[in-house]
């Protein structure tokens, strides 16, 4: 029997529609999958079309573990493994040669012995092969109803699983279709610094930033011994499950002790939230543009808590030369987490260990400060100092 190989399919989607760009984006694509490949092995890519071949070079490559590596790439809509083998391109060989292929197959899916339900689809590159996709189809469930009529029967509708023969320059066979990310690739949109805190917003944030193509760098405020070291590496492991969809990250972490000491000495205590954030955008926003960074992202969502109402979003982002996105705005904090969940940040995010953001927050902040407010609490405080104090004294990670 004809042997068989097996290949990686990724399927683009968004790239698609992106005309005479489209180039730019699938050259980017190919290169993020390039270089996250390189930790389960050698591997070719081949584009076609709308999709991307991908074939292990020798027999030490981790095949599974690239599956899933592809699948994490914005960009890839879904992936497949796929059994790949050659046919002569005659009708009566190519049929035969899929039969026996589609029996040996169905036969690994079939060793509990369980009854199933099945559909077969088919596709032809070229429309000259001498049967129709339907036909095609129609030829191979019924060689798989005769060799096993005790376990398969046909349900066109909801069948346990589905086949996928198709007719290329080699014969296709596979029948899972892995949900990918979707977006388009990180590095396309420039690059943003995320304003990461140990919560489960911001990590959602950067995920859906980086989505849409935008490389990212990160920033985080500690303040020891207020927030422990426990803190610092819960947000050092979110920064690094980000990594699986995004590839890099460079995370920077401030000591932010002595200044949050000084804003809490000098400030009302109903301002010392709104007074606090601003600090942050503006080192933030310093450090960004040091960085080549054209965005600051946070995970606030409008509403949410007493310093996401708009007075305060807006006395917030005035210090911030920058745009300043933030993708949860209009988000129910339940579709927040279910993202959270999916993308595998939650059960981090809820770990019980407190960022600098909730040391110093008064019990009764003030819901709808004004500029006037946030510029009088800052009245007694020197801004160019303190924001320079916090870019002298970082600590940046690598991930």
């Amino acid at each position: 029997m004809t042997e068989h190989h097996e290949i990686i399919l990724a399927r683009m989607g968004e790239i698609t529609l992106k005309g005479l760009n489209r180039g730019k984006f699938e050259k980017r694509l190919i290169e993020n999958i390039s270089r996250r490949l390189r930790n389960f092995g050698r591997f070719t890519i081949e584009q076609r079309q709308s999709r991307l071949w991908i074939e292990p070079v020798g027999e030490d490559a981790d095949l599974q573990g690239a599956l899933r590596a592809v699948a994490k790439n914005f960009g890839v809509v879904s992936v497949s493994p796929v059994w790949c083998f050659d046919g002569d391109g005659t009708l009566q060989n190519d049929l035969t040669l899929i039969f026996d292929k589609v029996v040996e197959y169905v036969s690994e899916r079939l060793a509990d012995g369980q009854p199933r339900s099945f559909k077969v689809e088919s596709r032809r590159s070229d429309k000259r092969y001498p049967m129709t996709s339907p036909e095609i189809s129609a030829r191979v469930g019924e060689h798989l109803l005769d060799t096993f009529p005790d376990l398969l029967r046909v349900d066109v509708h909801q069948p346990d699983f589905t086949i996928y023969v198709e007719i290329r320059e080699h014969l296709y066979l596979y029948s899972q279709i892995i949900k990918g990310h979707k977006g388009l690739p990180v590095g396309m949109s420039g690059q943003g610094m995320l304003l990461l805190s140990g919560g489960i917003d911001s990590p959602v944030a950067g995920y859906m930033m980086a989505s849409r193509g935008m490389e990212l760098q990160a920033i985080y405020f500690h303040a020891f011994p207020f927030t422990s070291d426990q803190a610092k590496d819960k947000v050092i492991e979110l920064a690094r499950l980000l990594t699986f969809y995004t590839g890099r990250i460079k995370l920077h972490i401030v000591d932010f002790t002595d200044i949050q000491l000084q804003l809490r000495d000098s400030c009302p205590g109903e301002m010392m939230t709104i007074v606090m954030r601003r600090m942050m955008m503006r080192i933030a926003a310093r450090l960004a543009e040091s960085q080549g960074c054209k965005a600051l992202i946070t995970g606030e969502s409008l509403g949410q808590v007493a310093s996401q109402t708009l007075e305060a979003l807006c006395t917030t982002d005035i210090v911030a030369p920058m745009p300043v996105f933030r993708p949860l705005i209009g988000l129910d904090k339940d579709d927040t987490i279910q993202i959270a969940r999916r993308i595998g940040t939650f059960e981090t995010s809820i770990l019980p260990y407190e960022d600098c953001c909730t040391v110093f927050v008064a019990k009764h902040p003030k819901t709808h400060p004004s500029l006037a407010d946030a510029e009088a609490a800052e009245a007694d405080l020197d801004i160019n100092s303190l924001v320079e104090a916090g870019l002298t004294r970082i600590e940046v990670i690598s991930l």
